[in-house]
């Protein structure tokens, strides 16, 4: 099993800045994929990056030139940072991570809110 602790959520103006982190335990070293997916109100839970444990890098179009997704492989922790922040990122953030044996773990979500 693995477990994954999110913070760093918030309220934030548009244009600002907000970093996630994530921190996995357990058995950790079934674990290939790291990131982030979204759920708005109404909407869809939707990707927002990933990384692999070889550090390759996956963003949805939204989150391109905004987002930067890295991993610390000694410390297990994924970071999301997130800068020129829209209204429409406004949403639960949720850390996902993918086992080798392709099982899907998430964490309980952190909310971000963009709002002037």
């Amino acid at each position: 099993q693995v477990q994954l602790v999110e913070s760093g959520g918030g309220l934030v103006q548009p244009g600002g800045s907000l970093r996630l982190s994530c921190a996995a335990s357990g058995s950790i070293f079934t674990i290939n994929t790291m990131g982030w997916y979204r759920q708005a109100p109404g909407k869809q839970r939707e990707l927002v990056a990933t990384i692999t444990s070889g550090g390759r890098t996956n963003y949805a179009d939204s989150a391109k030139g905004r987002f930067t997704l890295s991993r610390d492989n000694t410390k297990n922790t994924v970071y999301l940072e997130m800068n020129s922040l829209k209204p429409e990122d406004t949403a639960v953030y949720y850390c996902h991570a993918l086992s080798y044996s392709h099982y899907n773990y998430w964490g309980q979500g952190t909310q971000v809110t963009v709002s002037s």
